[in-house]
């Protein structure tokens, strides 16, 4: 065993086993972080291979120490059943995976969509009914705005940052593995669109409470109302806005006053 362990190529395995289940179940694991996406698992994992390689090869006696269990594999007699049972698996998965992209599929036929799909009249925020028709951010009417920016951004860093970006773009380190790419708020087709408590319902429900006709463009954001509160959501959506310079739309005021 002791053998195993300084050999460099069960080295290399043994890095890349490690580098799986920290990316897949450690990372996903840690207070505040979320599922990393499929596809971000093997642009890392492709990143911890290519790392390994030059690690090895950067030495002459490494690397030819490293090549001989490959060479062995492919050219000794007594590892023939290894041999064939490689080759077998390579092809059954290069099978599996061909099949997978052509197999024809049965979907269901489209619906009608809408990038920004018209949220319900009211929704249920960890048991209380919240009506979203003229409903205004209550944290500015409760003064010193700083302040709860001040907690939006500092909410805002910890949570979204991975999806959303530093700088609010959607082109965070995550953004790349998801479909559709998460929303860039500093794009005036968004936010600046929206009033706020659209914005509160999009946060707080996020992908799996989107209705049918926003079915296409499904949102991998999780539903916040899970981690965050009220106010801590309703500030997060001030510094949205206050970091973008954009103003959030109004609700419109009939002639006798009401909204």
């Amino acid at each position: 065993m002791r053998d195993y362990l300084k050999h460099p190529f069960w080295q290399a395995v043994g890095l890349l086993v490690l580098a799986f289940l920290v990316i897949e179940f450690v990372i996903p694991a840690l207070p505040g972080s979320a599922i990393v996406p499929k596809s971000v698992v093997l642009q890392y994992m492709a990143t911890v291979l290519v790392g390994i390689l030059i690690w090895v090869s950067d030495d002459e006696a490494r690397w030819t120490t490293f090549k001989q269990p490959l060479h062995e594999v492919l050219i000794q007699p007594r590892l023939k059943l290894v041999r064939n049972g490689l080759l077998g698996v390579v092809t059954l998965m290069v099978g599996c995976l061909t099949y997978s992209q052509v197999r024809a599929g049965v979907a269901a036929p489209p619906n009608l969509r809408s990038i920004h799909p018209a949220p319900p009249t009211q929704i249920t925020f960890r048991g209380k009914t919240m009506t979203l028709a003229g409903l205004e951010n209550p944290l500015r009417k409760q003064g010193d705005l700083a302040t709860h920016i001040a907690d939006g951004h500092r909410i805002y860093y910890r949570n979204c940052v991975p999806c959303h970006g530093d700088h609010l773009d959607g082109l965070g380190h995550f953004a790349s593995g998801l479909n559709p790419l998460p929303a860039n708020f500093q794009d005036n087709g968004t936010i600046a669109q929206l009033t706020e408590s659209f914005v509160f319902w999009r946060v707080a429900k996020g992908g799996p409470g989107l209705p049918r006709e926003g079915t296409p463009w499904n949102s991998a954001m999780p539903a916040w109302e899970e981690f965050l509160t009220e106010d801590e959501i309703w500030s997060v959506v001030l510094f949205l806005y206050d970091q973008t310079g954009w103003k959030p739309r109004t609700w419109e005021v009939s002639a006798e006053g009401s909204k």
